[in-house]
C-alpha cells in the first residue's frame, strides 16, 4: 500500500514539473470554473493499476471532485472498458489528464507483465519479488505496480536490508569478512536488518554455510540444475532466492528446484506501457 505522504510528495513534484508556470493551453481556451467529466477508457488487455493513484492526483488538484470508480486495481481489463469517471472543473480534468495516463499506463504494463510471471509460479511455494532495477523517483508506484499483478516486493531501497552482492564482498576482501562486519553493524546500530549474500558458485556457498550469520542466500546466475544442488545443501537452513537471466520461460523450472524465491528486474525493466486514455464526455 503506498504511503499517502509520499504519494502527494510525488504527486506534487510531477506537477510541478509538467505544469510549470501554468498550462496555458487551458488557460486560454477553457473558461475559469467551467465544469466537465472524462472517462477512463481501456485500449489494450491486461491487468488494471494505478486507479487508487489517479484518484489521489485529481483529489490533490481539486479536494471535492468527484470520482467514480468502476474497476479496482487488479482487475482484469480489456479493450472498450471504462475503468472511472470524473466530474469536476475541467481546468483540473485537463492538467492532471497526462499525470494520471503516465502513471496508469506505466503501472498497469508491470502489473500485466508481473502477472505473467507470477502465473508460471502457480502451484509452486516459490515466490515472484522484483529488484532495485527501477526508475529514479517512481520505484515506490513501480513496486505497488508489482503487488498489484501477483507479486512480492523485495527491498525498498539500500536502507530497509544488508544485501552482500558480488562487488562488497570482494571490496571487503570475501565471503567471511562481509558476513562477520554485517552482523557486526546490525548489533553495534541495533537496526537488526535482515542479511541476504549472494553465491556464486558452490564453493561460496559451502563457505556462507560453514560462517552462518545470513537469513537468506541468493543464488546469482545458477543454472537449474545448480539450483537443486545448492538448495539441497542449504537444506532449509536459510531462506534461498535465485536471481539473473530468469525469464518467462525458465522461471517455473527454478521454481521446481526448490527455492523459496525469484528476483527478476524483468517484471519492471522490460514492461510496457498499456494504452489507456482520458476522454472528455460532452453529454
Amino acid at each position: 500500500m503506498l504511503n499517502k505522504k509520499y504519494l502527494r510528495t510525488f504527486i506534487s513534484r510531477a506537477l510541478k514539473e509538467d505544469v510549470g508556470s501554468g498550462d496555458h493551453t487551458t488557460l486560454a481556451c477553457i473558461p475559469e470554473g467551467k465544469g466537465g467529466r472524462s472517462v477512463l477508457k481501456v485500449k489494450e488487455k491486461g491487468i488494471l493499476a494505478g486507479v487508487s493513484v489517479a484518484k489521489t492526483i485529481f483529489q490533490f488538484l481539486e479536494p471535492g471532485i468527484q470520482f467514480t470508480a468502476f474497476m479496482n486495481d487488479g482487475d482484469k481489463m480489456k479493450p472498450g472498458d471504462i475503468a472511472f469517471e470524473i466530474r469536476g472543473d475541467a481546468h483540473t480534468l485537463l492538467t492532471g489528464e497526462r499525470l494520471a495516463l503516465n502513471c496508469m499506463q506505466r503501472m498497469s504494463g508491470i502489473a500485466t507483465l508481473t502477472h505473467q510471471y507470477a502465473a508460471k509460479l502457480k502451484g509452486h511455494h516459490t515466490k515472484l519479488l522484483d529488484t532495485r532495477k527501477t526508475t529514479p523517483g517512481f520505484r515506490a508506484l513501480e513496486k505497488e505496480a508489482v503487488s498489484i499483478g501477483g507479486g512480492y516486493n523485495h527491498r525498498m531501497g539500500l536502507y530497509d536490508m544488508i544485501m552482500l552482492k558480488d562487488n562488497h564482498i570482494d571490496f571487503c576482501g570475501g565471503i567471511k569478512p562481509a558476513i562477520l562486519k554485517a552482523n557486526e553493524y546490525n548489533k553495534k546500530t541495533g537496526l537488526d536488518l535482515p542479511v541476504e549474500i549472494e553465491v556464486r558458485s558452490l564453493k561460496d556457498l559451502k563457505e556462507v554455510l560453514s560462517v552462518g550469520g545470513v537469513d537468506r542466500i541468493m543464488f546469482d546466475n545458477f543454472s537449474p540444475e545448480l539450483t537443486r544442488k545448492a538448495v539441497e545443501m542449504v537444506a532449509g537452513s536459510y531462506e534461498t532466492e535465485s536471481s539473473g537471466n530468469i525469464t518467462l520461460e525458465n522461471m517455473e523450472e527454478y521454481a521446481k528446484m526448490g527455492v523459496d524465491f525469484i528476483s527478476a528486474g524483468a517484471v519492471i525493466h522490460h514492461a510496457v506501457s498499456l494504452d489507456l486514455s482520458l476522454k472528455a464526455k460532452l453529454s
